[in-house]
């Protein structure tokens, strides 16, 4: 007797997808591209009309809702837009037939579409990804609601790091719970030559969380020991004014570059030129920023906060510097540039570290087993 084939029909549900770049983007983009034999269709918001409804993007078809409600942006994606996805997600289940997984990336916007699907459609597994970078004891009352109705209606959670896990198994403890990191391409992110120059950089989004400000001020304390020491920046973000004006007052204009978002590929390149990379965050899901860095072969210094300790072990993997810190932060990042033995031990057990644990092929095959096509 023939087997019964496996249905390998997987729906994506995420409020943004490329060519808008993040955490949860290049997640789903890594993953989907790893993972031939299951056709994925994903639904997501269309910010602008010059972005088409419908397009393929490597190994998914993507779905953009919106149209003409897309310029209202007070109102689209964040109050309508999980009735949008809902509508949507029936449209192609009448068209294609069912999913066997309707998967929704954050427990935002658009796994609410995915909330009112189950009620009507009960039989797809309906998974969350939580990846959120914000600290979420500080989310407004109503997301908090809003989050734990979803997490009461999901079939399996999937988390970025053990600090994200504790965070829903509080929501709701009853919920399978697996902690499955992002990864690192480790094609584009090779080991490299470390600089010769004594240049720190990080690559962070420009804003509170990331704390650049204190490495801006870090790097006025350093120059009075280390006075050939300069800072890159690679992001971009709502602080970039006062970031500028903080630069000008510290007279670090002929320190620090501010070299703007850059597209992945770039990214590997701007590490190669450094020699210590640093994120003092205030908050962080997991920070891949950091797993790059350490992948191409720079030793890291960040916060013991949210999910950075999942793989930044003090004095191995990296080292920890004090939360809103500047003068710890300056005396951590003197210390890498000077202590070449450290310097290499750390480098040494951080490219391990990824290759063992964060690879995108690790990551993917992890999705499938849990997807059940393993």
């Amino acid at each position: 007797m023939a087997q019964k084939s496996i249905n390998k029909r997987v729906l994506i549900l995420t409020t943004a997808y490329l060519p808008q770049v993040g955490g949860s983007e290049l997640a789903i983009k890594n993953i989907t591209d790893r993972l031939p034999g299951i056709v994925f269709d994903l639904i997501t918001s269309r910010p602008s009309k010059n972005i088409p409804e419908y397009e393929k993007i490597g190994n998914v078809n993507v779905y953009r809702v919106g149209n003409s409600l897309s310029m209202f942006s007070f109102l689209l994606p964040k109050n309508f837009f999980p009735i949008a996805v809902f509508f949507k997600s029936i449209q192609l289940i009448r068209k294609h037939g069912p999913y066997d997984i309707v998967h929704a990336y954050q427990a935002s916007q658009a796994a609410g579409g995915g909330w009112l699907l189950k009620w009507i459609y009960p039989q797809p597994r309906f998974f969350v990804t939580v990846q959120e970078g914000k600290d979420l004891s500080r989310q407004p009352r109503l997301m908090k609601f809003f989050r734990y109705l979803i997490f009461q209606k999901v079939d399996k959670v999937t988390v970025i790091s053990n600090y994200l896990a504790q965070y829903v198994r509080f929501q709701n403890p009853r919920v399978s719970v697996s902690v499955i990191p992002n990864g690192v391409d480790l094609d584009k992110f090779r080991h490299m030559p470390n600089s010769d120059e004594n240049t720190v950089i990080t690559v962070s989004r420009l804003v509170a969380k990331n704390g650049v400000g204190d490495l801006i001020k870090a790097m006025a304390i350093l120059k009075r020991d280390i006075s050939d020491a300069k800072l890159i920046i690679v992001g971009s973000g709502p602080l970039e004014k006062e970031l500028r004006r903080l630069i000008k007052d510290l007279d670090l204009e002929e320190r620090v570059i501010l070299a703007g978002s850059q597209s992945p590929d770039n990214v590997a390149g701007y590490l190669a030129k450094a020699k210590v990379f640093v994120r003092p965050s205030l908050s962080e899901g997991l920070g891949n920023a950091f797993l790059e860095a350490m992948a191409v072969g720079l030793p890291v210094i960040g916060t013991a906060v949210g999910g950075i300790p999942d793989f930044l072990k003090d004095g191995q993997t990296g080292l920890f510097c004090s939360v809103g810190d500047p003068h710890d932060l300056a005396e951590k990042i003197k210390l890498l540039l000077t202590d070449r033995e450290l310097r290499t031990k750390i480098i040494d057990n951080g490219r391990k570290l990824v290759a063992d644990k964060y690879d995108w092929n690790i990551i993917a095959w992890k999705f499938r087993e849990i997807y059940g096509y393993a």
